[in-house]
């Protein structure tokens, strides 16, 4: 049961990226092109998006488990860290450079294969290569530097 819902949930988010027209770097660049030709058309769908998740998550917070799992899945809360900055302006300079984000660029690979496989392809190596080379390093380095310095007297 929970495959489906996490399907139809998709299948959904897939469909509104398409009729927003969220599948199209021209509509991305369109928005982020504030002091030329300004489409405000974006705003709106963030805003429609807001305004529909609200009070969902709203209605989620009273339960006591979801419809369709054991516990709610939520991810712990950590701080915000140069790890997480550096993350978000990552992603903010290739969504503003390609116009494209990672759940547009699925939706369209799955309509237009050849015109974006470029584009997923390396999105899809880029978080392998984080996630199994970068994360292990970081998080070794992290896990380092909280480790209390130890004087070691002089012979």
């Amino acid at each position: 049961m929970r495959a489906f819902a996490s399907f139809i949930a998709g299948l959904v988010f897939g469909l509104g990226l398409v009729i927003s027209g969220m599948t199209s770097p021209d509509k991305v660049f369109g928005f982020l092109d504030i002091a030329g030709q300004w489409d405000p058309s974006l705003a709106f769908v963030m805003g429609g998006a807001v305004m529909t998740a609200t009070p969902i998550f709203w209605l989620a917070r009273r339960r006591a488990k979801p419809v369709v799992s054991a516990s709610f899945d939520t991810p712990p809360k950590t701080p915000v860290d140069r790890r997480l900055l550096g993350g978000a302006v990552l992603f903010g300079i290739g969504w503003g450079l390609s116009g494209i984000c990672p759940g547009p660029a699925l939706v369209s690979a799955a309509i237009t294969p050849l015109a974006i496989g470029g584009f997923v392809i390396a999105m899809v190596v880029g978080i392998v290569f984080s996630s199994r080379v970068l994360r292990p390093l970081l998080d070794a380095r992290q896990t380092h530097a909280t480790l209390p310095e130890i004087a070691i007297p002089a012979e």
